[in-house]
């Protein structure tokens, strides 16, 4: 896998409008690896917009209930990179499955975008709820893509609680005085 991201980290991936899809547990670093790369894009003079799904589902509502999603798309669409974090956490309603699936239908073989996601693609029915909806959803987004398969990388959260742990359980408190016992002058 890293030779992967070092692969991605060149930005050709985004003038082939070609997708990436980081797919992993919780802690393992997707969404760091997403914001390497989009990174590496903007140093590179690429135009890049970082979101969690959430927000973007949000944004792409507000326009529609406004009757500007056209022109919010347009938006959208100067960046050669849109970068979605957490599009597993998002439990969509109808009109958010919608924004976010004509969100995705657009950029299609046009505009990259980096997702991160804690589902399995045969989980994805749980975001767009609609089964030929999430079966167009995944078409289109795995249609050009990288997959980044983190499922059995360990949550770096977990590790990193679990030496912090060993390392408080290892050393010896030092002899403490109680507050009552300290003689005041």
């Amino acid at each position: 896998m890293t030779q992967q991201i070092e692969r991605l980290r060149s930005g050709a991936f985004v003038e082939q409008a070609v997708n990436v899809i980081a797919v992993g547990k919780p802690g393992t670093g997707k969404s760091h690896v997403a914001a390497a790369l989009g990174h590496a894009l903007i140093s590179q003079g690429q135009p890049v917009y970082w979101s969690s799904t959430a927000a973007l589902v949000q944004r792409l509502l507000a326009a529609k209930r406004d009757l500007r999603l056209p022109r919010e798309l347009t938006r959208l669409d100067r960046y050669t990179c849109v970068i979605l974090d957490d599009i597993g956490y998002v439990q969509h309603d109808r009109d958010e499955m919608e924004v976010m699936f004509t969100f995705l239908a657009e950029r299609y073989e046009r505009r990259s975008v980096i997702l991160t996601t804690n589902l399995v693609f045969s989980e994805w029915n749980r975001i767009f709820k609609d089964p030929m909806t999430t079966l167009a959803a995944i078409d289109r987004v795995v249609h050009h893509s990288v997959i980044l398969d983190m499922m059995s990388l360990e949550s770096y959260r977990a590790k990193e609680a679990s030496a912090e742990h060993g390392a408080a359980k290892s050393s010896k408190p030092t002899t403490m005085t109680n507050v009552s016992e300290v003689p005041s002058n």
